[in-house]
């Protein structure tokens, strides 16, 4: 999780626009996009750049206390909770959800092609509760990618 000391530690500098970033990723689980960090904090400081946004993601990512997350393939979004964990992503609405259960999921080592595995992140699409109730039945039982 995002702390201030952790951000301090890595030597950038705490402005109020990046405290304003750092207090909105801690409140939010939504795994949001740098447009949608960019459009709330923006609010409060209506002269800061996107540029400003993304270079602070890009930071935090670099230092370990983000993850990206290239479920959606129209946008990053962005994961606060850094340990290992998996997610559900809704195709409809783009909702995504952590599941904090591990499938111990292992490549045999003679199909590993000479990699030295650190860890997976397995990815379940599928429809959240709210759209499966809104589509049509023919579209819950055919929901796909």
């Amino acid at each position: 999780m995002i702390s201030v000391e952790k951000y301090r530690e890595a030597g950038l500098k705490l402005t109020p626009q990046r405290m304003a970033i750092l207090d909105y990723l801690k409140e939010n689980r939504q795994h949001p996009s740098a447009e949608e960090i960019f459009k709330y904090v923006s609010r409060k400081f209506p002269t800061m750049s996107f540029a400003t946004v993304y270079n602070t993601l890009e930071a935090l990512e670099q230092r370990g206390a983000l993850m990206v997350l290239i479920i959606d393939p129209q946008r990053k979004r962005y994961d606060t909770v850094t340990n290992p964990h998996h997610h559900l992503f809704c195709t409809s609405c783009k909702k995504i959800m952590d599941i904090e259960r591990d499938y111990d999921l292992e490549i045999p080592e003679g199909e590993r092609l000479g990699f030295k595995i650190f860890g997976n992140r397995i990815e379940f699409f599928g429809l959240c509760p709210q759209c499966r109730d809104d589509a049509p039945e023919s579209v819950n039982m055919t929901a796909a990618m």
